[in-house]
């Protein structure tokens, strides 16, 4: 997508969101759906258009933790990393996957498939450690059992 393209996007999703009460959080939604992530060039659109400063936008992209500022992979791999999961070996689960995957927390592979994730809660509290590959929770995981679901998306 070229950087015109973009803009036209972003363009389009304040728009839509324009005449909304409180309409930063749609509008953000709507630009990364549109465009797959929120680009730097959105943000001074969305302050001139929420007359506000950059600052302030940035502040609330940066608080919510699913506005991705880079484009992410076609498939999401989310390794729960609170304390119940933790308690059951999440760590050295976590340190294995990334090996086995190559990537780090908040890394894409060069071929966009895939992109690692830590998140605090899955609500899969009971079935640690837990994961989720894009919609799919995963209770009760180990590293092969994550590689093969990993291996079916790829």
């Amino acid at each position: 997508m070229t950087e015109t393209e973009i803009r036209a996007r972003v363009a389009e999703a304040i728009a839509a969101q324009a005449g909304r009460e409180g309409p930063l959080l749609p509008m953000l939604h709507a630009i990364q759906e549109a465009v797959g992530h929120v680009p730097d060039e959105a943000v001074p659109m969305l302050a001139d258009a929420m007359q506000t400063t950059t600052a302030e936008i940035h502040g609330v992209i940066s608080f919510y933790h699913d506005f991705k500022r880079a484009p992410q992979g076609r498939h999401r791999l989310r390794l729960c990393r609170a304390e119940s999961c933790q308690a059951v070996g999440a760590a050295a689960l976590h340190d294995e996957v990334r090996e086995r995957i190559g990537l780090d927390w908040g890394e894409t592979t060069p071929d966009g498939r895939l992109t690692l994730e830590a998140v605090y809660c899955l609500g899969l509290c009971a079935c640690g450690p837990a994961a989720m590959l894009d919609d799919r929770p995963l209770g009760r995981v180990d590293a092969e059992g994550l590689a093969a679901a990993v291996a079916e998306v790829r």
